[in-house]
């Protein structure tokens, strides 16, 4: 029997040992991530678990929330005026709606599952949008109430405003009148008044045209002949007549269908004489046929101390005041101010007229020329004599 080699067999012993040892740290390297692994798994099966009804469960949340919102915008509007029913159901809404958030907080951390059917997803979402519904409505009514209340307080500064002004108008005039007044004076307020005037000629022609008039039409109606691109004088010829006519009397008295007005109040107000003259100016089928309705002669109708605003009235207004203040001021001269206008197939005289169409002059220089009709009316204070404004046949 052959001797065993002890040498051979050494290195034999020393690669087993090795193979051992390395397979057992192999295993207990697997047992410690199995561990790991099964320590992990009950949170992140609770995440899927969260995951699949958290929908639901935000859908629930923000219905609560609105709800609690929309009962406590109940709550403040039931205040005021006082309802005691309203306040005692909006706090039993708000009690129930925090009890059910603080379920929803419990179930949440206790990883409680929610019904999570379609139905009471879309139950959560008809919630939500119910309250935000009711929440819109009372802001809306808030909002309408402090409306209101703006209106009111328009209103009222109005007024004031319009006795400042007229205030104001009466120091100037009284200011004027102690100093002297001079046909200057008088010259500046007619400048505004001219001005305003046209303006408002301009926007009526503009208001006329949109409606669907025939303007060449219109203007021949009320100044037989007139050239088509003159006529923006028919129109200015037909609002001084209306506006200016009564100017020679103390009180501007109208004396049309407002004549029992004029009668009952010795003394006409500028507000007065806004609305009065619009009536007149505007006639019902004119402003019907214009506007399509009778909205603005129903707001100047029943309008009080103040004139109404609109953008065609407050262009209206301007002119009015203007006129007013030129009158408020050709009774405080001590001369008599009188006014005058021309009438048609007058003679043409420089001294008392200013030609708007120039070309009608130039014809002839032997050509006598004649006065179509007045545009513009003159005046005379004392001595001095203000222009009017005419059109040349």
């Amino acid at each position: 029997m052959a001797s065993v080699n002890h040498s051979a067999l050494t290195p034999l012993k020393t690669k087993l040992a090795h193979a051992f040892a390395k397979a057992l740290r192999l295993r207990v390297q697997n047992n410690t991530k199995q561990k790991q692994i099964t320590k992990k798994d009950p949170k992140s099966n609770k995440n899927t678990k969260i995951s699949s009804y958290f929908p639901t469960f935000l859908a629930k949340l923000f219905a609560s929330i609105s709800t609690v919102k929309a009962a406590y915008a109940q709550l403040q509007s039931a205040q005021s005026p006082y309802d005691a029913d309203e306040i005692q159901s909006s706090d039993q809404t708000i009690v129930s709606e925090l009890k059910t958030i603080s379920e929803l907080k419990n179930r949440y951390y206790a990883n409680q599952a929610l019904d999570d059917t379609t139905s009471s997803l879309l139950s959560s979402e008809i919630q939500e949008l119910n309250s935000l519904l009711i929440t819109y409505r009372i802001t809306t009514k808030k909002l309408d109430s402090q409306l209101k209340l703006k209106d009111s307080e328009i209103t009222f500064l109005k007024e004031k405003l319009a006795e400042a002004d007229n205030d104001l108008l009466e120091t100037r005039l009284l200011s004027t009148q102690g100093s002297g007044l001079s046909p200057t004076q008088f010259i500046e307020y007619f400048r505004q008044a001219r001005k305003s005037t046209r303006s408002f000629v301009y926007l009526l022609m503009k208001e006329m045209e949109f409606a669907g008039w025939d303007l060449e039409l219109a203007a021949d109606s009320i100044q037989p002949g007139i050239k088509s691109n003159h006529i923006c004088y028919a129109f200015e010829s037909f609002v001084y007549r209306e506006m200016f006519d009564g100017f020679n009397y103390p009180n501007f008295s109208i004396q049309t269908e407002h004549k029992s007005k004029s009668k009952s109040k010795s003394k006409c107000s500028g507000s007065s004489f806004c609305r009065d003259k619009y009536l007149r100016l505007m006639r019902p089928r004119m402003e019907k046929s214009i506007f399509g309705n009778l909205d603005q002669r129903s707001l100047v109708s029943g309008s009080g101390d103040y004139f109404p605003e609109t953008p065609f009235l407050s262009a209206f207004g301007e002119m009015a005041k203007h006129i007013w203040q030129l009158h408020c001021l050709a009774s405080s001269f001590s001369n008599e101010v009188s006014i005058f206008q021309v009438c048609r197939k007058s003679r043409f005289s420089e001294v008392y007229m200013e030609s708007l169409n120039d070309e009608a002059l130039m014809v002839s220089p032997d050509a006598v020329v004649r006065v179509a009709f007045t545009v513009v009316p003159g005046f005379r204070i004392g001595k001095t004599v203000l222009q009017c404004q005419v059109y040349l046949q």
